[in-house]
């Protein structure tokens, strides 16, 4: 896990075995997790052989300088070696290659070669660690995990009616350029293949806590599935918003459904953490992230075994549904681009407003629609045109929003509309100006299940005066359905 997640790890949902509720960082309500799944028996996944393949990534960073870092011949050595396990089970493998201001590095992808091709469902880790150490936990762990499983899926007889895909990410730790470079390689078709993307990232911390991703609302039926599991084994969870600042962000930018665990890098655990987790309060989770002490003793076995545990669930599970001829998970995005990543794609209206400027932060990734900030007079929009199904029960926009201003008092002088276009009549669902702007992202929602069955066009309208800046920046929109 890269080193620019660390302000970001505090939870913003905590659950318990009787209930869940959401702190004010996420004020959706979160419905509780369905029972878990009939649709594959969960497998026990050896922990026993996770840990045979944490040694091997040992002993490779020992033989390579201590580390397996990007472009370096530890990761090199890494790749060969997952590689010649999933080569000798049936998968079919790709290296795909890059550059890195480390040098060059790659991505291993790993297919098995049943299923639907059109249906993919992928789970990945990143296999790169920090250049001070082996990273066994960050993310070793994972990573063997996720290979573990793969395994023992195809030494299971499983048939598989989606297809499985499996990422193995180069250069995470120096901003996630593996997993990004992957999805700038796939066509928009092939992008659209992919229904869920899951990751896997630090699942053995030694002080660990039992987290579940709550950061993108077109993966909450894989978040639950995942809640659902812990729920089933007596093990309580939380919710962690990761604002996208691991792999899953390269496919949660293109609208598609990600979700993951994690069991907590350097933050410290609180006594409450601690009462229903055990180990040590005020002590970090982890407390030789991105050190040199991440090496094979850096390991809770527990905790790693649950994982492993976790990771074959949904690995059964996904490869299992039969997307041809069952509705797809409920909470899908209807939104392209809703990250802004790819810039001005899917979207119209301003030239100017996408952007990846630094001036004003995005609230994940690079990229956000940034209205106003021009001190002077001026209208701007963004907007996107999208069919509602008239299958759903619920649709709901949401997005985050960030105001900062320069102006002062309660007199309201710009604006920003949130507007719904439905052929010749235009709804405003809400207004937001220079007064009360919260220079902290906001999550705002609104129903649109009224809208079901027809092709409306959302839209985000600013209007600015004469004098003195207002900045309106939106992120992370989504148009979910259930």
């Amino acid at each position: 896990m890269p080193s620019h997640i660390r302000q970001f790890l505090a939870p913003v949902a905590i659950a318990s075995l009787a209930a869940a509720s959401l702190v004010a960082a996420a004020p959706i309500t979160q419905a509780r997790p369905a029972a878990a799944s009939a649709v594959a028996a969960s497998p026990d996944i050896s922990v026993a052989n996770t840990q045979a393949h944490l040694n091997q990534l040992q002993s490779i960073a020992t033989a390579n300088g201590g580390n397996r870092y990007t472009g370096r011949s530890g990761y090199a050595a890494s790749i060969n070696y997952v590689k010649g396990k999933l080569d000798a089970a049936g998968y079919t493998t790709t290296v795909q290659n890059f550059s890195t201001s480390a040098g060059m590095t790659s991505n291993l992808i790993a297919e098995w070669p049943v299923g639907d091709a059109n249906n993919v469902v992928m789970l990945g880790g990143h296999l790169d660690s920090v250049s001070t150490g082996a990273g066994i936990n960050d993310n070793g762990s994972g990573s063997a995990g996720v290979l573990e499983a793969a395994l023992a899926y195809a030494a299971s007889g499983q048939s598989a009616k989606s297809r499985l895909r499996i990422g193995f990410w180069g250069a995470e730790e120096l901003g996630l350029l593996g997993s990004k470079h992957y999805m700038s390689s796939l066509s928009t078709t092939d992008k659209n293949k992919i229904r869920v993307y899951l990751n896997f990232d630090m699942i053995g911390s030694p002080n660990p806590g039992y987290f579940v991703y709550n950061d993108n609302p077109a993966g909450n039926a894989a978040r639950d599935e995942l809640t659902s599991w812990y729920t089933s084994k007596g093990i309580a969870w939380e919710y962690i918003d990761v604002q996208g600042r691991s792999d899953h962000a390269a496919f949660r930018s293109y609208g598609i459904a990600t979700a993951g665990i994690f069991s907590g890098a350097e933050t410290l655990k609180s006594s409450s953490q601690a009462s229903k987790w055990g180990g040590t309060a005020g002590r970090a989770f982890d407390p030789c992230y991105h050190s040199s002490c991440d090496n094979i003793n850096n390991i809770n076995v527990t905790a790693l075994d649950r994982g492993v545990d976790v990771i074959g669930h949904m690995l059964w599970l996904y490869a299992a549904k039969d997307y041809g001829t069952t509705t797809p998970p409920t909470g899908g995005n209807l939104l392209k681009n809703p990250g802004f990543e790819s810039g001005a794609v899917s979207w119209t209206g301003t030239s100017g407003p996408i952007t990846n400027s630094t001036s004003r932060p995005a609230r994940t990734g690079s990229w956000k629609a940034w209205l106003g900030g021009n001190g002077a007079t001026s209208t701007e929009t963004v907007q996107q045109s999208v069919a509602i199904p008239s299958t759903v029960t619920a649709a709901t926009l949401s997005f985050w929003l960030r105001t900062d201003t320069a102006e002062s008092g309660s007199t309201v002088y710009d604006t920003v509309k949130v507007q719904v276009v439905d052929g010749s009549m235009t709804t405003t669902l809400a207004t937001y100006s220079n007064v009360g702007a919260n220079a902290t992202y906001a999550q705002k929602s609104f129903n649109l299940t009224s809208y079901k069955g027809k092709t409306v066009t959302v839209k985000y309208v600013m209007s600015e005066d004469s004098s003195l800046q207002t900045s309106f920046v939106v992120d992370d929109t989504a148009l979910t359905t259930s």
